[in-house]
């Protein structure tokens, strides 16, 4: 097997699934005696990728802007010096920019190109560039189905490979440490003794706050010994919509019953913990990786039933998929489980060792066809 230099191009390192999913990788290259590159504006998991034995390269090549278009020449210089054999792009200004220093090169000294759909990017020639990989990872059935009705892509050119998580981390009776259960019930008192409604998600309209809050509202007032918890950030130019959600809160008269924690890196001890898990979010997920998460956990999840997440509810928990915005059935079936919790099937598909190894095939197949057209 060939030793390869891959780097990966993103916009930063600070949270969620991509970014997830790009230390992952770069764990699998390390692991495999490869050489792993990250570039990015930087952010709060850097540390953590340097600390897994990649570099990374602090480069603003998310920032739409035609000053961004000056690191073309740098990109290629990058390249050359560090005899990058593979770039990875996974958004799409940063792709852009990449694509032309690439485009630009002589064919002979390029670096292998390729790209993955991360999500419904809106159709038009803008959101194409995420297909002018040699090769092209989609993350999910849907997300295939898509590129496929938007952008014409070849299937000889797309390769299937489902986000996963880690099973040794994430398996069913897992519990946090109790110095963690004790900083926890410190922190938050309202929930102890409490069964914990838990909605993971950024604080957003399109993620289903105002759905969870309703619903939330109708269990609530049948069981006493409910806590809901919305843990998420809120998106810069989204404080207006906090506050609105806050005031529903209050004028549900929830505030007693309903906490938001803001960002917590803590995720997967809090779901843990909770008795139901939701993924309410209005438009469909490209896959939905806390949602796996929690499965994987053998934590029951109610969800709508729609993008890469209905997969996930097809093949674990099938019965936990309901109508997307119908909180009625949402809430019959939160009553329904209080009483009786349902049995989650075991994850054995989405696992973080398969996407890792079947990523990793990616770069040595499109490696091999350089070679096939170079011979």
């Amino acid at each position: 097997m060939r030793k390869l230099t891959v780097l990966q191009v993103l916009p930063a390192l600070q949270s969620g699934g991509v970014e997830r999913g790009t230390l992952e990788v770069a764990a699998a290259l390390v692991a495999q005696g490869h050489r792993s590159l990250v570039m990015s504006a930087g952010g709060r998991m850097v540390a953590e990728l340097e600390a897994a034995g990649s570099t990374h390269l602090t480069c603003p090549v998310g920032r739409k802007s035609l000053l961004t278009l000056l690191w073309i020449p740098k990109l290629q210089r990058i390249w050359r010096q560090m005899q990058v054999d593979i770039v990875h792009v996974r958004s799409r200004f940063p792709a852009w920019v990449v694509y032309w220093a690439w485009k630009t090169m002589p064919r002979a000294q390029r670096p292998r190109l390729v790209t993955t759909v991360h999500g419904y990017y809106r159709p038009g020639r803008y959101s194409r560039i995420m297909t002018a990989g040699e090769q092209v990872i989609v993350i999910s059935k849907t997300i295939q189905a898509y590129a496929q009705t938007h952008y014409q892509l070849e299937n000889h050119k797309m390769t299937l490979i489902y986000r996963g998580v880690d099973t040794t981390q994430y398996f069913p009776g897992y519990q946090p440490e109790a110095d963690w259960k004790q900083q926890w019930f410190a922190q938050y008192p309202q929930t102890q003794g409490k069964r914990l409604l838990l909605l993971p998600a950024r604080i957003s309209r399109w993620k289903g706050a105002e759905d969870f809050v309703e619903l939330v509202g109708v269990v609530c007032r049948q069981h006493k010994d409910i806590h809901a918890l919305l843990v998420g950030e809120v998106d810069t130019g989204k404080q207006a919509f906090a506050a609105t959600l806050q005031h529903q809160i209050a004028l549900a008269g929830l505030s007693d019953c309903v906490t938001m924690t803001g960002y917590r890196k803590d995720v997967k001890n809090i779901m843990a913990i909770s008795e139901i898990v939701y993924s309410l979010s209005l438009a469909p997920e490209a896959f939905g990786r806390t949602t796996l998460e929690t499965l994987s956990l053998g934590v029951p999840v109610i969800a709508y039933d729609h993008g890469g997440v209905a997969e996930q509810m097809a093949a674990l928990l099938p019965e936990g998929a309901v109508q997307v915005g119908n909180i009625a059935e949402a809430a019959i079936l939160t009553l329904n489980w209080l009483e009786e919790r349902p049995a989650v099937r075991p994850n054995t598909l989405f696992t973080l060792a398969d996407m890792q190894q079947k990523t990793l095939d990616v770069y040595q197949r499109v490696m091999a066809q350089s070679l096939d057209v170079n011979s």
